[in-house]
């Protein structure tokens, strides 16, 4: 938010200067992301006065007649679009012949036949801000004509200051200075305006009930929507520019000067919080407005910029009283049970968000409808992320504005309408609704020094809220508090605590080793993260560099790498390729390799969530390329299958785990792997995924040349408890035999029948030899395998003999058969 320093200057008279400000705004929560120094106008430039304005025939051009003072009568020569037609009497900022600004040195010089006497400047081209669409215009008799604009538009500081979202209150020049103030005990001076009329006004309002439901939905509760509203009517406003000191902060607040009737509003809402809305009183049919959620189903409403937005059932909208004779509700009645927009009916606007084109003031408005209300945040910024509509008004409603706020706003735009525009507030007010506000929180001050770990005495912790504009009163060490209707977010005593310990200083926290007391419930709660932590600090000992990939993918992406499509979408990608949550980890390990250099080892790994039609998981990813050991003096380590595969069994074995894997063929091979390099991951017994060569295809899509291996594997991948015995002192004895097969019986299947058959004494299966030819036979392959059998004591022959006859006839049973030679 940004704010000009003299303006908070004037709501703390006492207010240090800036330069003392940047550690006040830090230990309130609110540190100042920078002061922008924005200089007065250059000398030379002077406020004029219009006599006349006449188009230039056969041009675009606007000739004006100016009253400069001392320097006399003048013309200047204008193309901005709000030249043609300026009143007598408008004064302008005008760039005098001699003056260098932005570069260059201005003159008079004769345009179409007229003598051009400098120049009218628009905000930006004075470098006072953004505004280029036009000249500056100010009321008539701002100045005397010769004024020099530095007098009028001093130099300034602009303090930027950084907002949370729980802090609306502070979205203000008032809710600022009071923060501020309260932090340095200052005194705040409010900005003066009579109180809110007591009687009733002549705009009659329509609110929605609380808690209704939609009719297309009844299970989707809608919240209150609008639960205070103030309406009231000026008369005869002369609308035109605004007085110069309010464009002056409009401005350096960074909002676009537009007229008074605009500015206004615009400046309530900077100075108090509230954004209120201003309609022309013409268009606001039977002087009623009604505030009702769009049943219209699809129906549009065209805004007041010209865009056109598709509204629902779920919307807030502003209408008029429409084309019915039906009864509105009185004053009185503080909701009304309408539940759809009566026949007629003109939309003024979607409700805290953003004004209608019905309704919006023109040039010729001269009497207008002012709203000031208070609606549901929630439903609010539903609506706006729904219809991608950010504005400021919408970004504080989101937020929470102090749901008492709105008729002393009303007040406040009304005043301002008749001080400055002429116009006749009338003499009453309408006010429907009972919002709801902070409720009372009782805390002890003992709750808070053992929260904050800070000796406050609680007549302090009494004195600080109190400053705040809390509602305090206290009996002992207990205190009861009522926060201001400014603080929506103080709910509960913790809130408060935090309150206390901002204005008390964080600086004040005792440098003290604070005591760790664990719940029982919260005993092992650690366990998956130190997993974690292991599995990447063994992977990195291997060699693997971890990554952070987006979570986000497309329906292209999925397509290239063969995996399922994302099932969800996102509502407002960043990009056309991060259109949805992604579904396998593997793709961002891909595109994560396409950016390191050619040929050099790439050893990744991402421990990531994915988000498949089965439901979101964790997943382990691996990806090897290039040789694992480049060679030097030394032969180097070739990057192949058996090298991966290593590297997952010796994870396996730093964590104590089972490590297996068994082979995939035909369909169960998964579309991301070579369908002859592929196999399962057995971890502890359970297939927990797959690992093997990446798909040729997928590769040439990736643009990833040379062999690629990839693994993916559910988490966790939990290791085993470590036990120590003592080794055997029992020689080992040893085995060997071979299993002919058909080709397509895997070494897994082999092993696996050996070691269920084999019982207690066979202590490990190895193969050391694959023959395939003549001797066994066309479409089979002998395995060579050494059984190590080991006991308590010496093994005899009469004791593996039995053992090696149940083998054998357990291979003969599954169809196969013994190599003897």
């Amino acid at each position: 938010m940004k704010l000009p320093y003299s303006w908070l200057k004037e709501l703390i008279p006492a207010l240090p200067p800036v330069t003392d400000l940047e550690p006040v705004f830090a230990h309130l929560g609110l540190p100042l992301e920078g002061v922008d120094d924005v200089p007065a106008p250059v000398e030379g430039v002077i406020l004029a006065s219009v006599q006349a304005a006449e188009p230039m025939e056969g041009t675009q051009l606007t000739k004006l007649t100016l009253d400069t003072g001392a320097r006399g009568v003048k013309t200047v020569a204008s193309g901005a679009p709000n030249a043609v037609g300026l009143p007598a009497g408008t004064m302008v900022a005008l760039v005098t012949p001699g003056t260098t600004l932005g570069g260059m040195e201005y003159g008079a010089r004769v345009m179409q036949g007229v003598e051009s006497w400098g120049m009218c400047a628009s905000a930006k081209e004075l470098e006072i801000g953004e505004a280029s669409a036009g000249i500056l215009t100010f009321p008539a008799g701002t100045a005397a004509p010769g004024t020099p604009m530095a007098e009028l538009w001093a130099a300034d500081q602009v303090l930027d200051v950084e907002v949370t979202p729980n802090r609306a209150d502070v979205l203000s020049a008032l809710g600022l200075a009071r923060d501020v103030a309260a932090y340095l005990n200052l005194e705040v001076k409010e900005p003066a305006m009579p109180a809110p009329p007591t009687q009733a006004g002549e705009i009659r309002v329509s609110l929605p009930d609380r808690g209704r439901t939609l009719d297309r939905d009844p299970a989707k509760k809608l919240r209150f929507g609008c639960d205070h509203f103030a309406a009231r009517a000026v008369s005869g406003v002369h609308n035109g520019p605004a007085p110069l000191w309010m464009q002056r902060r409009v401005s350096l607040s960074g909002m676009r000067s537009i007229d008074l009737i605009v500015d206004t509003s615009n400046y309530v809402m900077l100075e108090l919080g509230q954004p209120t809305a201003l309609y022309d009183r013409r268009d606001v049919l039977n002087d009623t407005v009604v505030v009702a959620f769009g049943l219209r189903e699809g129906e549009s409403v065209r805004d007041l910029l010209g865009n056109t937005h598709q509204v629902g059932p779920e919307d807030l909208l502003i209408l008029d009283g429409g084309l019915t004779d039906e009864p509105v509700p009185t004053v009185a009645d503080a909701f009304d049970t309408m539940t759809e927009p009566k026949p007629g009916t003109h939309v003024l606007g979607i409700a805290g968000i953003v004004g209608g084109d019905h309704g919006h003031v023109r040039p010729d408005t001269r009497d207008v409808v002012i709203e000031s209300a208070h609606f549901d945040p929630v439903l609010l910024r539903l609506t706006s992320t729904r219809l991608g509509l950010k504005t400021d008004a919408v970004y504080r409603f989101e937020r929470g504005v102090d749901p008492l706020l709105a008729p002393k706003a009303a007040v406040r735009v009304a005043e301002l309408l008749r001080a400055h525009g002429g116009g006749t507030p009338e003499a009453g007010q309408t006010l429907v609704g009972t919002p709801d506000v902070p409720g009372e929180i009782t805390v002890t001050g003992t709750q808070v020094r053992a929260l904050l770990g800070m000796d406050i005495p609680t007549a302090e912790m009494q004195g600080i809220l109190t400053r705040l504009g809390c509602r305090v009163t206290g009996e002992g060490d207990t205190l009861t508090v009522v926060p201001p209707s400014w603080r929506v977010d103080l709910l509960i005593w913790q809130d408060l605590a935090e309150e206390v310990a901002r204005l008390h200083g964080y600086a004040a926290l005792p440098e003290t080793l604070p005591t760790l007391r664990v719940h029982e419930s919260n005993l092992g709660a650690s366990a998956a993260s130190e997993a974690r932590g292991t599995l990447r600090r063994t992977l990195a000992g291997l060699g693997f560099q971890e990554v952070v990939t987006y979570t986000f993918t497309s329906d292209e992406e999925a397509g290239k790498a063969r995996t399922e499509a994302p099932g969800v979408k996102l509502r407002n990608p960043m990009t056309t390729d991060r259109t949805g949550l992604r579904t396998a980890l593997y793709p961002s390990l891909l595109k994560a390799a396409q950016v390191h250099a050619k040929g050099e080892r790439t050893l990744l790994f991402e421990l990531g969530r994915i988000f498949p039609a089965s439901g979101e998981a964790e997943r382990l990813g691996l990806l090897m390329r290039g040789d694992l050991a480049a060679p030097t003096h030394q032969p180097g380590v070739k990057g192949n299958f058996s090298v991966f595969k290593g590297l997952v069994e010796a994870v396996a074995a730093t964590l104590g785990a089972g490590f297996e894997l068994q082979q995939l063929r035909g369909a169960d091979v998964p579309a991301a792997l070579h369908p002859g390099i592929a196999g399962a991951v057995v971890w502890n017994g359970v297939r927990v995924g797959w690992l093997g060569a990446l798909h040729p295809e997928i590769a040439q899509e990736f643009g990833l040349k040379g062999d690629t291996f990839v693994m993916e594997a559910a988490l966790p991948l939990p290791g085993r408890e470590w036990a120590f015995r003592d080794p055997s002192r029992a020689p080992a004895a040893w085995r060997d035999l071979a299993v002919i097969t058909p080709a397509g019986v895997s070494y897994g299947e082999v092993a696996a029948l050996l070691q269920q058959e084999a019982g207690e004494l066979l202590a490990s299966v190895e193969p050391f030899d694959v023959y395939q030819g003549e001797q066994v036979g066309a479409g089979n392959r002998s395995v060579a395998v050494r059984l190590v059998f080991r006991g308590a004591r010496t093994l005899t022959d009469e004791d593996v003999d039995p053992v090696m006859d149940r083998l054998i006839a357990a291979v003969k049973a599954q169809g196969w058969s013994i190599r003897e030679k």
